[in-house]
């Protein structure tokens, strides 16, 4: 029987880009949330470092509307597991939201603002 192996995610444990050190050969991916890290620019200096020192990388959400979620879709470009689908919980979203069909999510106009 083969034995499947399954990554462990670094989730609570990545905050920050600063918490990266000492995290690979630990681990073998961390999960980026925006709303942890402190915001985009953060997320995408961390999905760089991570992949640059061979660890692989996922977005998160801890709920949020569809304005929420688009900047993480952004950093999502750079992962290799999406995992954006805090507004499909909520009870309403806003007018322009997220639109997720077949497995994929699209930001449509307007979403970001005219």
């Amino acid at each position: 029987m083969a034995v499947l192996a399954i990554p462990i995610a670094a989730d609570e444990s990545v905050q920050s880009l600063a918490d990266l050190d000492g995290l690979a050969g630990r681990f073998q991916v961390i999960n980026i949330k925006l709303d942890k890290c402190g915001g985009l620019t953060e997320a995408l200096a961390m999905a760089r470092a991570a992949q640059a020192i061979g660890l692989d990388t996922m977005v998160g959400n801890n709920f949020g509307t569809s304005l929420g979620m688009a900047p993480a879709f952004l950093v999502g470009q750079l992962c290799r597991v999406v995992d954006l689908d805090g507004p499909l919980f909520l009870k309403a979203d806003r007018p322009i939201a997220i639109q997720y069909a077949d497995g994929l999510m699209s930001c449509p106009d307007g979403l970001w603002g005219s």
